[in-house]
């Protein structure tokens, strides 16, 4: 096995994660920053150390990743396909980033899997494709934007007789903890699906023979999710935080309230690598109805949907076309 290969493999996973975590910072603060509940850059700042923290948590999803969408490949054919999925996933993270379009990531990465594994002749494990990515790409971002509808609506009828100026300022102080919940099930969920990636490379190139996870494909991975987000998504930020409505601070905390909750369940419960971009922006969309439904600039979010049906198959094509590339010189 090629070492340089391996290298090569490791090193695209480790960019792919910090695109990973500028791409998806916004998931976690936009919504504090846009109600001032917190600056940006000590968001920012909460919101790498929490991602840390959360790729610590649990192992559940990246042995969903590892060994659950695609066949594991062999020798160097096996690396070419990792390298070309990873490929598509950043190309596509950063087309979206400059775009400021909140795709998912993870979707891109999964795209990227399945793409370069029809390229190179690997099976596709369909029903870990169907039951793992998408039916939670369907489930989630519904019970995001009804538990964001449903959670809003209680805290206006909790709150309905309180001053609405002094709740506001609780509610700023509580977007602090929610906040960092939803930061910490970044970590937790996005860290997890490189871990997994980086695994199969081992396997492959037989260094690893387990399904452990080593602690330095574990420290390597969190770290650069964690640089990644403190570098800053503004332009996903911006779409996220203030195109689709204008959040209040209650709105805030019930978005990223019922995404984190999403995402632990998920995580612990499923094992089901579910993307952060699809449950918070339905989530906003669900608590900024309650105001009134027109409130929710719907052409907005209909730009933003159509991007998440799209992020898998153009992910897939590009890897394709980096695998038969790739594969000329690996053979």
């Amino acid at each position: 096995m090629d070492m340089a290969a391996l290298i090569a493999v490791i090193g695209v996973a480790f960019f792919f994660t910090y695109t990973n975590g500028f791409h998806d910072s916004a998931n976690a603060i936009a919504t504090s920053v846009s109600t001032r509940a917190l600056t940006p850059r000590a968001a920012l700042a909460m919101a790498a150390v929490m991602n840390l923290a959360g790729a610590f948590l649990g192992s559940g999803v990246a042995h969903t990743v590892s060994k659950g969408i695609i066949e594991t490949p062999t020798g160097n054919q096996g690396m070419a396909i990792l390298f070309a999925a990873l490929v598509g996933a950043i190309a596509w993270n950063l087309v979206t980033w400059y775009f400021g379009l909140p795709s998912s990531s993870s979707h891109a990465l999964f795209g990227g899997m399945v793409g370069a594994a029809l390229a190179g002749g690997v099976d596709v494990i369909w029903s870990g494709v169907i039951d793992k990515i998408v039916i939670p790409m369907i489930v989630s971002p519904v019970v995001g934007l009804v538990g964001g509808f449903l959670v809003m609506l209680a805290i206006l009828w909790i709150f309905r007789r309180a001053n609405p100026h002094r709740a506001k300022r609780n509610f700023r102080v509580a977007q602090t903890a929610s906040a960092a919940a939803m930061a910490l099930a970044h970590g937790l969920q996005d860290a997890q699906k490189t871990m997994g990636i980086v695994v199969m490379a081992l396997t492959i190139s037989g260094h690893q023979s387990g399904g452990g996870i080593p602690v330095w494909v574990k420290i390597s991975c969190a770290t650069m999710l964690s640089l990644g987000t403190y570098a800053g998504g503004w332009r996903i930020m911006r779409t996220l935080g203030r195109k689709i409505i204008e959040l209040d601070p209650p709105q805030g905390f019930a978005a990223e309230a019922t995404s984190a909750a999403v995402m632990y369940i998920t995580s612990f419960v499923f094992k089901a690598p579910i993307s952060t971009t699809h449950v918070i922006t339905a989530a906003i969309m669900g608590a900024g109805a309650t105001k009134r439904i027109r409130a929710v600039r719907w052409g907005v979010a209909k730009n933003i949907v159509l991007g998440w049906f799209i992020t898998m198959p153009a992910a897939a094509i590009v890897a394709a076309l980096m695998y038969w590339f790739v594969h000329l010189f690996w053979g």
